[in-house]
């Protein structure tokens, strides 16, 4: 089995503050557990603990039983959520003591009234958990996306779609093993990735919280030697840090997703040497498929990057027709890291992914995203993109986050808002506004303006609009006319 070839190569110190013989001793009982099952079993993987996470993770793979990546951290809606949509047989997560298999009770509610529930049946000689639902899609790795919507859903892959990207990325970086300092969850598309790239090419892994990080308990590495991945609201935050600044820019790469970058932090980053590789990708397509390369970044290329071995975008018009370069359209993706479709449908067609984000090809073929058809706003009969506007926000440097949508208006159709959070608690938007005029056009200044402490952004430091469209809902009704 190719999973157990990569676990026997593995250096003793391949996972750093980790032992492992404790590793594999995981992974042995856990892949022995499965094999004694019947059927492949429906795992809901929730561990906190990163190498019990990948023991698990691994196992499940090995032994062909689909896998659903958890987020430990989800609230009893989510979770609910997840159960309805699953209905597993086994969920692995985190609990003081007992073996990998057992049913979690705690925080995760139990399936709704009428559905079966996981038991252990005591008439089985090994012990097992029984369920009455089977799984259609075997041998599979559920890995949970909400994007900006909120609403979970889960992007299915297998070990050969991330093998793909797993290649493509050594074959545009030149490497032979990729060394990762991990500070994302390994739940996530964006952590799960770092932690392929390291295991399959027999690299190093580094594993710590971005929480100690921050506070400083991370461990010593040779820097240079490793790729980290950051989001930008992380990237933002260490560099307001003159210690951190400095162990950044000693990192081989720093790859940076997960959400649009804005130019002053780009700008940043390249003042202060950072070796930043400005990355472009999504759960669907496992991780990236366009990056700056490092030296191009420093050199003052702006863009998402040069399209990976493994992939190819092509730009459309809405008639589908394949527009030339410097041409704004759809974006097209073609890749053998492509999901296969969300669970539990699978897609009909599964050799492109057109996906809701708007951009162009340069002449040097590469990617520039220059917005989000659903983000899209019309007002008063003209098209407004809020990364265009966020930009001009952020420029002023009166901000230190903000994000730009539309409401409904019966005079423009929308009325672009503007939901920020000041540097200072003096700072009004009129201040905001007066700068603005000399650089926006007059309708693509935002009518609205809402001050927040905090914008609902998640671990990946993408929106949740959801939620920001409450809030705009609540500020706005309580606010005099």
């Amino acid at each position: 089995m190719e999973i157990l070839d990569y676990i026997k190569r593995q250096n003793d110190d391949w996972v750093i503050g980790s032992d492992r013989f404790h590793f594999q001793q995981l992974f042995e009982n856990f892949y022995l557990e499965l094999l004694a099952y019947k059927t492949p079993q429906k795992i809901l993987l929730a561990e906190r603990e990163p190498v019990r996470f990948l023991a698990g993770f691994l196992a499940a793979c090995a032994a062909n039983c689909p896998v659903f990546l958890c987020n430990p951290d989800w609230g009893k809606q989510e979770w609910q959520e997840v159960f309805n949509l699953v209905q597993p047989n086994l969920i692995l997560g985190d609990e003081d003591s007992g073996g990998w298999n057992r049913i979690l009770y705690a925080p995760l509610p139990m399936p709704p009234s009428g559905s079966p529930v996981p038991h252990r049946d005591g008439n089985r000689q090994d012990g097992g958990w029984t369920h009455h639902y089977l799984c259609p899609i075997p041998n599979t790795i559920m890995i949970p996306t909400g994007g900006s919507s909120g609403k979970i859903k889960f992007a299915i892959h297998t070990w050969d779609t991330l093998m793909a990207s797993v290649k493509g990325f050594t074959e545009y970086f030149q490497l032979n093993k990729v060394n990762s300092f991990c500070v994302l969850p390994l739940y996530h598309v964006s952590g799960l990735m770092q932690f392929m790239r390291s295991f399959t090419t027999g690299g190093k892994l580094a594993i710590f919280p971005f929480k100690e990080v921050e506070s400083n308990q991370i461990y010593h590495i040779e820097s240079s030697e490793f790729f980290i991945s950051l989001v930008p609201t992380q990237l933002q935050r260490l560099l307001q840090n003159p210690d951190f600044t400095t162990w950044l820019s000693q990192f081989k790469t720093v790859l940076l997703g997960g959400a649009p970058a804005w130019n002053e932090l780009l700008e940043k980053a390249r003042f202060y040497r950072i070796r930043l590789a400005p990355t472009y990708g999504m759960t669907e397509t496992a991780s990236q498929i366009a990056t700056v390369k490092p030296d191009d970044f420093l050199n003052g290329k702006i863009s998402s990057g040069q399209i990976l071995p493994h992939a190819k975008i092509t730009i459309c018009n809405e008639q589908g027709e394949v527009l030339n370069s410097n041409q704004k359209g759809n974006i097209i993706i073609t890749s053998q890291s492509l999901a296969l479709g969300y669970y539990p449908e699978i897609w009909k067609n599964q050799d492109y992914l057109q996906v809701d984000d708007l951009g162009f090809l340069d002449n040097d073929g590469h990617l520039n995203i220059v917005g989000r058809s659903s983000n899209k706003i019309i007002t008063g009969g003209e098209n407004v993109y809020p990364i265009e506007i966020e930009s001009a926000i952020r420029a002023t440097k009166m901000v230190n986050d903000v994000c730009v949508i539309g409401i409904p208006d019966k005079q423009w159709g929308q009325a672009i808002t503007a939901i920020y959070i000041p540097k200072k608690a003096n700072i009004s938007s009129l201040e905001i506004q007066n700068i603005l005029k000399d650089k926006l056009c007059k309708f693509k200044i935002p009518k609205h303006w809402i001050s927040v402490p905090t914008l609902p952004r998640n671990t990946q430091g993408k929106i949740n609009h959801q939620q920001l469209q409450q809030i705009v809902t609540n500020r706005l009704q309580t606010s005099p006319k």
